[in-house]
């Protein structure tokens, strides 16, 4: 491990996601020390950090990897004594909405509960030591959910519409209960969706855009959707991930809204997406009641006015630019797949659940 005294150190919950991926490259780019919290499985899972992983052994290795999990605070505990880090980053959670309908416990087990646990690892090493921890709650728009005012902002009644919203309030709430109770520097972002091409394959927006790359070179027919008319704040992890950063850095802790300010359907999404690729929407997409929530989420709009005052931030990637960069990268990895496939090779399964 490098020389403890000359970088501040990270931890980051959730390291292997696609927020985790574009907040490790961020500090580490800011010269920080970053530790990441890893579930233990029998494959690797670490594709999207590979690229800033060095053996730790190396001299001048920035990046280490911890095995953990939201549900055991006992390890979390240990890690904060181990790791002494200045900042910690919950990122890790149960993520998919539709999802937490079929797990609900085990999403309020790593959601909610996994929140508080470190709350507490964090007030007793802060306690212990002396020394300042910075933490930040990934909160949700989807704590909203059926919307009592439009656009949201920090101080909109949460209505949430899922086991998954139901788990962020209570982690939301938490992190302001020990910011106030404790004096925690805790600060919640309250990020709007934010897409990448490393967003998950069974994510509505990745799944648009696997499934145009696919139809483009062969490989797949069609794509079965939800609720289209569904509207979201749609922004680029990239961007959002320095919102983070930048709550951590303010002399007090706070809550903020991070978002774009416009809506788009995720038909006119899917509409954009198969445009890019020369492919008429709706040729391709056909409605499966089987993607439907028990209970749905119509729009959701952001305001981020205060952390463009406060924070002096703005979002630096457009919807259209979004899109295109999805669907540009899946183009280009539908075609290596349809390379393999001529040349014999067995290609793995496909995580959209739309072959």
């Amino acid at each position: 491990m490098s020389d403890t005294n000359q970088a501040r150190r990270a931890i980051i919950t959730g390291i292997t996601g696609q927020d985790g991926s574009y907040l490790t490259e961020l500090l580490l780019d800011k010269g920080y020390e970053v530790h990441g919290i890893v579930r233990r499985a029998s494959t690797f899972n670490t594709d999207r950090i590979d690229h800033c992983y060095q053996d730790p052994h190396i001299k001048g290795t920035r990046l280490f990897l911890h095995y953990g999990d939201l549900c055991d605070a006992n390890v979390m505990s240990k890690l904060m004594d181990e790791i002494k880090p200045h900042e910690v980053y919950n990122l890790g959670a149960q993520s998919h909405v539709r999802v937490s309908f079929d797990m609900p416990i085990y999403t309020a087990d790593t959601v909610g509960m996994g929140a508080l646990k470190i709350l507490e690892a964090v007030r007793d090493f802060q306690q212990k030591s002396g020394q300042q921890v910075r933490f930040y709650q990934a909160s949700s728009s989807e704590m909203y959910g059926k919307v009592v005012e439009t656009p949201q902002r920090e101080t909109t009644p949460f209505y949430p519409r899922s086991p998954y919203a139901c788990a962020k309030v209570m982690a939301h709430w938490m992190t302001v209960n020990y910011r106030e109770s404790y004096d925690l520097h805790a600060s919640c972002g309250i990020l709007f969706n934010h897409e990448s091409p490393r967003r998950g394959e069974t994510f509505v927006t990745r799944k648009i855009t696997r499934a145009v790359g696919r139809i483009k070179t062969g490989l797949q027919k069609k794509i079965f959707l939800g609720n289209l008319d569904s509207k979201r704040d749609w922004g680029f992890a990239g961007d959002y991930v320095e919102m983070m950063w930048r709550m951590l850095q303010q002399d007090t802790p706070d809550d903020y809204v991070v978002a774009t300010g416009q809506t788009w359907s995720v038909r006119e999404f899917a509409e954009k997406a198969f445009a890019h690729a020369g492919l008429d929407f709706s040729e391709y997409v056909e409605f499966d009641p089987r993607y439907l929530r028990p209970a749905e989420v119509e729009l959701l709009l952001g305001d981020p006015a205060k952390a463009k005052k406060k924070l002096g931030w703005v979002p630096t990637t457009s919807f259209d630019e979004l899109v295109a960069m999805m669907v540009e990268h899946d183009l280009e990895l539908a075609s290596r797949e349809k390379t393999l496939r001529d040349a014999g090779h067995e290609l793995p399964a496909f995580t959209g659940h739309d072959q």
